[in-house]
């Protein structure tokens, strides 16, 4: 009679809101930190997650993400493991407030020389690569948390494209479709080492603004399940 598989779970916790008032695209800059409300979600998160079996916690080396991560670790009484391999992406558009939207792109045609090839992308780090990096980190936590719970503090983009990798879909998407929001939590579910669902769910969801639920960096859905 083969043994059981061994049940691991590796929560992909996106960081609560950024204190950004001129929304500027920060993407690896230092200097951009929770805000109040940014700091509640990550609390929420501390308290519905704080209670399950977390043995792991690794962490972007971005402020905004060991901000989040700070409360959970308290409640767990762990250290994390910062691990740059979930730092965000890299954008040529970083450090351009796009307080208008679409139209930042429109009034600035210099900037359009950098969106030839929608599918790699050409304005930033490539998806596979993105993918490559995110999920060999997530093997890595799987492993430090084997039989238990591992959660991975990172950035809606690489989250998003590590579920993409994860479900064998396209990499080109529209970036108002990603189900990813402020400190929402992507879990994929290992048994022994193979993938063999994810999950979706947003304990800080109430906090956001309806506004940002529909923007571009903040959008989201309902709860679901997925198998890859």
């Amino acid at each position: 009679m083969s043994p059981s598989p061994v049940r691991t779970m590796v929560h992909l916790l996106r960081h609560g809101e950024v204190h950004n008032p001129e929304g500027v695209l920060y993407g690896r800059r230092d200097g951009f930190h929770l805000s109040e409300r940014g700091r509640r979600m990550a609390q929420r998160v501390a308290d519905v997650v704080g209670d399950r079996d977390v043995v792991h916690v690794r962490t972007s080396p971005l402020e905004r993400a060991r901000e989040t991560a700070a409360p959970l670790l308290a409640a767990r009484g762990l250290e994390p493991v910062v691990d740059p391999r979930v730092i965000e992406s890299t954008n040529r558009f970083e450090g351009i407030s796009f307080g208008e939207g679409a139209m930042t792109l429109v009034k600035r045609p210099h900037l359009w020389r950098h969106l030839y090839n929608p599918f790699k992308p050409s304005w930033g780090e490539p998806y596979k690569e993105m993918a490559a990096r995110m999920m060999a980190a997530v093997h890595d936590a799987r492993d430090a948390a084997r039989g238990h719970e591992a959660v991975v503090v990172s950035h809606q983009l690489p989250i998003w494209t590590t579920r993409l990798a994860a479900e064998g879909r396209s990499f080109v998407h529209d970036p108002r479709s990603r189900q990813c929001t402020l400190c929402s939590l992507t879990t994929l579910h290992f048994e022994d080492d193979r993938l063999v669902r994810l999950t979706y769910s947003e304990p800080a969801g109430d906090l956001i603004p309806v506004h940002d639920r529909r923007a571009p960096f903040s959008a989201g859905g309902a709860p679901e399940e997925k198998r890859p």
